[in-house]
């Protein structure tokens, strides 16, 4: 086998990990009614097991995802997908709705899989780096889309139990084969700097945020869309079975309904590097808006709620991929702790829409829903359209690509810091420091002006 059939058969593995385990943590939103059943609790009860998933995974991308830096992806996957394996059994075998609460919290923890998968991708692609990060994407995008149809497909064959079961073998045999397949990236033990780096990765985070508006405006928009994401996604499958009857499996078939969504993507980046960062994502925040409008009148016309799934799902996802090209204008150093920011607040925001669907579901109904949905998404595009005052710290363009490459921890960066350190008096001003200089580099990306501030980006 060639190098580049190698290359190939690795991406599409990679692909298939990516699928697999983000697929788990979607697969329980067409399972509630069932399970609700099952466990003889309130359906509005269990609208906490999406949200523990997603607070789970919001606090795995953020504790786990910055580690990704390091040498260690490999080993990282494998010890995430083992214990995936654990928490879908301990779904599966739930008692109660407090375990299976429990266990989904666990099961959202561990998965942030897809966002260690991408740059192990770029890293083994021999230079291909957009058609790794493709493929990897299109493995993300079909496991997400695939879960609500076979899960609910499957709790009709075998029960909702059944589902995690068959999950937790299928999440099983990819482990094995990774365990065979994946490439080495690194040595197999880790190194003392490597774990001062890691904890520095992750001081940094609130830094980052704290002191680049462009960051948190950006950051702060797409949490707030995915407040209105998982209020529909919660609440849908309450409205599509008590209002139109519909099973499980009807309910999952919803999920290739939002395919259009996936299939849009590519467009959207034309868009953005037409309208530039900020006038794409206003823009398809806008077209989030219009999805709720053909929303609300949500029972009794099926064709405006089809439409409006398709047309949510196409502003959802086309606001991620808008937001990620606008973070990643900023400096290359800077992408793993901007990636793990983004999508911290961004499952942050899922996980608290799907808490706030399912309580507006169960005091108000659809329309209680739909103005959840909607008053997001318009926070959303107001923290777009808002002016920003100020650009973040400065720091001389001579000074920022040494201290970015510093912080991201190669050698020739290392006597950088340790300069830094002995004229700083105190750690968290060098950590500040660094961040800066990471989305300040003088090595400005396609798209950007060259300045020392944070608002070089196009989305400004």
């Amino acid at each position: 086998m060639t190098r580049t059939e190698r290359t190939r058969r690795t991406a599409a593995l990679l692909a298939v990990t990516s699928a697999v385990t983000a697929a788990n943590v979607y697969l329980n939103q067409p399972l509630l009614t069932v399970a609700a059943r099952s466990l003889h609790t309130a359906p509005d009860l269990l609208g906490a097991v999406p949200t523990a998933t997603q607070l789970g995974y919001a606090g795995g991308i953020a504790l786990l995802v910055p580690a990704g830096d390091g040498r260690h992806r490999r080993r990282l996957i494998l010890i995430l997908c083992a214990g995936s394996v654990l928490a879908l059994a301990a779904c599966a075998l739930a008692p109660t709705a407090a375990w299976l609460i429990a266990a989904s919290f666990a099961l959202g923890l561990l998965s942030p899989v897809p966002q260690l998968v991408a740059p192990l991708a770029v890293a083994l692609s021999d230079g291909r780096r957009g058609r790794a990060v493709g493929t990897v994407q299109a493995g993300l995008l079909l496991g997400v889309l695939a879960a609500r149809t076979y899960s609910g497909a499957l709790a009709q064959l075998c029960g909702w139990r059944g589902v995690y079961a068959t999950s937790a073998v299928l999440t099983l045999l990819l482990t094995l084969v990774l365990t065979r397949a994946l490439p080495a990236t690194g040595p197999s033990a880790a190194l003392p700097a490597a774990t001062a780096r890691y904890r520095d990765t992750l001081a940094s985070l609130p830094q980052l945020f704290a002191t680049h508006p462009q960051v948190r405006r950006v950051t702060l928009s797409g949490a707030l869309v995915g407040v209105s994401f998982g209020a529909f996604w919660t609440a849908l499958t309450f409205l599509l079975q008590q209002h139109y009857h519909y099973d499980s499996a009807t309910v999952g078939l919803f999920g290739i309904v939002a395919a259009a969504g996936a299939l849009v993507s590519p467009g959207v980046g034309r868009l953005t590097d037409r309208l530039g960062g900020r006038g794409a994502t206003a823009a398809l925040i806008a077209v989030v808006l219009v999805g709720w409008a053909l929303l609300l009148p949500g029972d009794g016309r099926l064709g405006l709620l089809i439409a409006g799934v398709i047309v949510l799902d196409v502003g959802t996802w086309g606001n991620q991929v808008t937001c990620q090209t606008s973070l990643f204008a900023f400096d290359q150093a800077a992408h793993s702790r901007l990636n793990a920011l983004y999508f911290t607040l961004r499952f942050l925001g899922i996980a608290i829409g799907s808490l706030a669907g399912s309580l507006a579901w169960s005091h108000g109904g659809w329309p209680a829903v739909a103005a959840v949905g909607a008053t997001a998404a318009t926070a959303g595009l107001l923290t777009v359209l808002l002016p920003v005052r100020g650009s973040g710290s400065h720091v001389r363009p001579g000074d920022a690509a040494s201290v970015a490459h510093g912080a991201v921890g190669t050698a020739s960066g290392s006597d950088v810091l340790a300069s830094r350190s002995r004229s700083l008096s105190s750690p968290s001003v060098e950590v500040s420091a660094s961040v800066t200089a990471a989305l300040t580099s003088t090595e400005v990306p396609s798209g950007a002006v060259r300045s020392s501030g944070c608002s070089t980006s196009r989305y400004a």
